[in-house]
Order: C-alpha cells, then sequence, then structure tokens
C-alpha cells in the first residue's frame, strides 16, 4: 500500500545541536571573531552556512554562496552535505594558495 503522505523523517523538523563555529583568515577578519558555540537545527554544514548567512552583514558577505570556501568537519575538510552532530566543530576558510 502507497501513501502519498510525506515520510515522518521528511516532514520532522531536525533536532537542535550545539556545534562550535571557527572561521579562519579573510573570514575570521570579516566576522570579527575567531569562534562561537552554537544551537542550530541545521542538519549539514552547508545548512549552517546557510543559516549564517542569513545572519546578514559580515556572515553574509564573507559566507556568500558566491565565495570560494572551505569547509572542516571535526578537522577533516569536507563536503556541504556533511551532517552535524552534537558537539561538531565546524571550520570556514577560504582556499589556500601557495607560491
Amino acid at each position: 500500500m502507497t501513501s502519498d503522505a510525506p515520510s515522518q523523517s521528511a516532514s520532522r523538523p531536525s533536532a537542535a545541536v550545539t556545534v562550535t563555529v571557527r572561521y579562519f583568515a579573510s573570514i575570521r577578519e570579516a566576522v570579527g571573531q575567531s569562534g562561537e558555540t552554537l544551537s542550530t537545527q541545521a542538519p549539514t554544514a552547508g545548512a549552517l552556512r546557510d543559516a549564517l548567512i542569513a545572519r546578514g552583514g559580515p556572515w553574509a558577505e564573507s559566507l556568500a554562496r558566491g565565495r570560494a570556501v572551505r569547509t572542516a568537519l571535526d578537522q577533516v575538510l569536507c563536503g556541504e552535505e556533511a551532517a552535524l552532530s552534537e558537539g561538531s566543530e565546524v571550520a570556514f576558510f577560504p582556499p589556500v594558495t601557495g607560491g
């Protein structure tokens, strides 16, 4: 038997988790702090970035979707689909180039 109703997991909001956010290099300079601890319902690193962009001001500028921003979850480079969990550390930083 099939149902047109959305699955429970799709209709249920994500539970809030507390994460530590770290900002590096030009992003740190723009937002005026090296990090913060916050409670979020963002399920992924990309959703957290969007929530920070929604704050406006320096977060919107430095984390804007048109900007190259690298993300690390618990000190490992990750994609935007990386799932957040209680106590995660998420870092945002610009790409590093060498010469």
